[in-house]
């Protein structure tokens, strides 16, 4: 993304958030203010069907979109219920769980680009969308501080365990960066600590629709200067993730997601064979 824009690949996901709320039945992952929030102009545009992200050939990224906030907001209720009161969102971009999900006790920390952040606030102000009392922002420039200098800063509890949702940006980001945001999460945090993260396999070993997709998704984000930086097999993840120091590690891919939230479906609404969500525990 460019220093001072909001992150394109954001507005993207925004989206096709929105769109998943019109054009899929039923719906997988239900978000009353997504249309809102993306503006009334994108929303009349989805609503025509002249958006691309609502149209047929973008349903299987549409799909994967809607069920990693799906699947990882069921885990956090999980997590929730077992005590952990702290929820950050690392590359927030337009997710809305904070402003429609208030729990008593909960402390939500967005962390962002100081760019997209800002982009973000003044989205929120013209949807008339209040900011709850439960939100702490933690904008960070990561080539000038670190995430623990924009959680420090935010207020965020070191001394009690914490859920982290990061959908959206580690394929985005290279080797270094992202095993230095686990590291931290792994040394740092307390145990029951959980970050959740979607990642992007090889090209190679894929089916030839898959490998197409991702080839098009590849081309289409190095147009608008975020290119895809990073691909992991599940088998890598194992070892890293352990290494690191997590406890436990879970790889959610498209089949077992595909069983849980798309069987029985008449629209046909499914993932492709290449999506996956990790989580790992402290």
């Amino acid at each position: 993304m460019e220093a001072n824009q909001p992150s394109l690949t954001a507005q993207g996901a925004a989206l096709h958030r929105a769109a998943h709320q019109i054009v899929d039945v039923p719906q997988v992952f239900a978000d009353p203010l997504a249309l809102r929030i993306i503006g009334p102009e994108a929303e009349a545009e989805i609503r025509a069907g002249r958006e691309r992200h609502a149209q047929k050939g973008a349903s299987r990224l549409r799909a994967f979109l809607a069920v990693r906030s799906r699947y990882t907001e069921d885990c956090f209720a999980q997590a929730a219920n077992q005590g952990v009161g702290q929820y950050v969102v690392l590359g927030a971009g337009l997710d809305t769980f904070a402003y429609r999900a208030p729990r008593p006790g909960l402390r939500i920390f967005e962390v962002d680009h100081p760019a997209t952040q800002g982009w973000k606030r003044e989205r929120l102000k013209s949807a008339a969308i209040p900011i709850p009392e439960t939100l702490s922002y933690a904008p960070v420039d990561f080539e000038r501080e670190t995430l623990d200098d924009g959680l420090t800063r935010a207020g965020f509890d070191f001394a009690k365990p914490a859920f982290f949702a990061w959908l959206g940006v580690v394929p985005y980001l290279t080797r270094d960066a992202i095993m230095a945001t686990l590291g931290f999460v792994a040394r740092r945090l307390k145990p029951q600590s959980e970050i959740l993260f979607d990642y992007a396999e090889p090209m190679e070993g894929r089916g030839a629709a898959n490998a197409q997709a991702l080839a098009e998704l590849s081309k289409r984000v190095a147009l608008i200067g975020e290119p895809l930086r990073s691909f992991f097999t599940p088998d890598e993840w194992q070892r890293d993730l352990h290494a690191l120091g997590f406890s436990t590690v879970e790889d959610m891919n498209a089949q077992a997601l595909n069983a849980r939230y798309f069987s029985q479906r008449e629209d046909g609404l499914a993932l492709g064979e290449a999506a996956h969500i990790m989580r790992a525990r402290v």
